[in-house]
């Protein structure tokens, strides 16, 4: 708020425009690979104990295929992000968390990590639903899979994944659940969108 003079005696109180901090999507590069890191080790080391992808997973995904990748920038911050790799196989097995098979029908997204800062803001369903609007214009893939603990099946199963079953992946003692979102329905969205 500021004062502004009006003529020599009548002055008026005139709010200032508020702006909401620049925000931007943007597929991650190898550059961004130590920040996607940290914020992946705090988020996951914490709950479970374990990583899903190591620094240099991440850089190689990242030098991959970063265009299955997607991070969320608020004023040249990175405070959510996806990464993914395609995949060729009907159900993800333990060679998929390495692996990226270019050319495929499915994207395997191997994690979605929100800052700590930045929890609880709904910032990981927005940065999801853009990701699948985004994957969903790229031609070729059919499909998305992923697998997470029981605890997060609700968040996705929310956000259209369907629930396949237990995942033959393990890591540690650690079980999941393999979850599939279908790309191929987007065919009316993808005319009437910005792909």
């Amino acid at each position: 708020t500021s004062i502004v003079k009006k003529s020599p005696h009548v002055y008026s109180l005139q709010q200032r425009r508020h702006t909401l901090p620049a925000s931007e999507f943007r597929n991650l590069t190898p550059q961004d690979a130590i920040s996607v890191f940290e914020i992946e080790r705090e988020a996951f080391i914490s709950v479970s104990g374990e990583c899903p992808l190591t620094l240099d997973e991440v850089l190689n995904f990242l030098g991959q295929c970063p265009e299955l990748s997607l991070g969320w920038f608020e004023e040249g911050q990175l405070v959510a992000f996806i990464i993914g790799s395609g995949w060729d196989k009907e159900r993800l097995s333990q060679e998929a968390m390495t692996q990226h098979v270019p050319d495929s029908s499915t994207v395997h997204i191997h994690v979605l990590s929100v800052h700590r800062h930045c929890r609880q803001q709904g910032k990981g369903s927005i940065i999801l639903w853009r990701y699948l609007q985004y994957v969903s214009c790229m031609p070729g893939l059919r499909r998305a899979l992923l697998i997470c603990e029981d605890f997060l099946v609700p968040f996705y199963l929310k956000a259209g994944f369907k629930e396949i079953g237990p995942s033959a992946i393990t890591v540690s003692n650690m079980h999941f659940q393999e979850m599939e979102y279908t790309l191929s329905g987007q065919a009316y969205s993808r005319r009437n969108s910005d792909c």
